[in-house]
C-alpha cells in the first residue's frame, strides 16, 4: 500500500463459511486489493480484520496463508518442469498428498497434457493448472482473482460445477468479477466495490 494514500478505505464485510461471495466492479476498484488482503498477501495498516480466526493487523500472516488458496492472473509454476511435476513438486513442499495430483489434473481436463511443460500450456490451461493445484491443497478460503475471464460458455459450466463441489464440501470461495454471475446457477452474495469502498450491489 503506498504511503499517506489507503487502497481500501471504509470496507464494512463479513463472510460466512462455506458461501460464495462475488466481488465486484470496474478496474481500480479495489477487488483485487481486498482479495489479497483476506489472503494475508497485503497487510493491513489500519483498522481490524479476521480471516479464519486470524488477526489480519497483528497475526501471523504466514499461517493464514497456508490456509488460503490463491489463483490471480500469473501462475507461480516453473516454467520447464510438466504440469504434473510442477503440482507434485508443490504438494511435497506444502506437505499435500502427492497421489491426488492425478485425480486434480484429470478433474480441470489437464490429464492429456500431464507431461507438458508449463511453458507449453496456454493462458487457459495454466490457469486450469492453478485450479488443480487448488484442488489438491484444499484451502478453507478459496481467493480467485477474475476466474471467469476469457472462459467460453462450457468453461463456465465446467467451473460452476466445480465451485459447487468446493462449496458442498465446507470451504469458502470470494472471487472478483467485473459484474454479477448473472449466468451462473450457484446461490452468491454479490459486494461491489466503488472506489476502494464497499457499495450496495
Amino acid at each position: 500500500m503506498s504511503k499517506g494514500f489507503p487502497l481500501l478505505s471504509g470496507v464494512d464485510l463479513v463472510i460466512d463459511r462455506a458461501t460464495l461471495t462475488i466481488v465486484t466492479g470496474a478496474n481500480g476498484a479495489g477487488k483485487t486489493s481486498l482479495l489479497r488482503l483476506l489472503g494475508g498477501l497485503d497487510a493491513l495498516t489500519s483498522g481490524e480484520g479476521r480471516v479464519a480466526g486470524i488477526d489480519l493487523l497483528d497475526g501471523d500472516r504466514r499461517l493464514l496463508r497456508r490456509r488460503v488458496g490463491w489463483l490471480g492472473h500469473e501462475g507461480s509454476f516453473y516454467a520447464d518442469l510438466s504440469a504434473r511435476e510442477n503440482l507434485e513438486f508443490a504438494a511435497r513442499a506444502l506437505e499435500r498428498p502427492v497421489g491426488e495430483v492425478a485425480a486434480a489434473l484429470e478433474r480441470v481436463g489437464l490429464a492429456h497434457r500431464a507431461s507438458t511443460t508449463t511453458k507449453r500450456l496456454s493462458a487457459g490451461q495454466r490457469r486450469r493448472l492453478g485450479i488443480a493445484w487448488l484442488l489438491v491443497r484444499r484451502p478453507e478460503l478459496w481467493l480467485l482473482d477474475e476466474p471467469y475471464a476469457s472462459l467460453d460458455d462450457a468453461g463456465r459450466v465446467f467451473f460452476d460445477g466445480l465451485l459447487a463441489d468446493v462449496l458442498a464440501g465446507g470451504a469458502t470461495v470470494v472471487l472478483s468479477a467485473h459484474d454479477a454471475l448473472r449466468s451462473s446457477d450457484l446461490e452468491s452474495c454479490e459486494v461491489r466495490m466503488v472506489g476502494g469502498r464497499v457499495s450496495a450491489p
